[in-house]
């Protein structure tokens, strides 16, 4: 019976170490013979990736409200899973 893939995620607050940490688990997997995909949030797509320009602007003319910080990491995501994930997951195996 063919395995089912794994959906993991590098949860954390900013400056914790998510990204070090994945490229050492990405490389870790790749040695034990898997596929990964990797991928980050919010970004992962073009779009997903202008989005979060905007939202990591260290100095921006007009400071995003509260809301539209939020709205905008859904919109991120929203871009991201319709492009990344959900296209992945139709492909997987099993």
């Amino acid at each position: 019976m063919k395995q089912r893939g794994r959906f993991i995620t590098l949860e954390g607050g900013e400056g914790v170490g998510k990204s070090t940490n994945l490229h050492w688990v990405v490389e870790w997997l790749q040695q034990q013979g898997l596929t990964v995909i990797s991928t980050r949030e919010p970004g992962g797509t073009p779009r997903a990736e202008a989005i979060r320009e905007l939202l990591l602007d260290p100095a921006p003319t007009e400071p995003l409200s509260s809301d539209a910080e939020l709205l905008l990491m859904f919109a991120a995501r929203a871009q991201h899973l319709n492009e990344k994930s959900y296209r992945l997951w139709s492909r997987a195996p099993g």
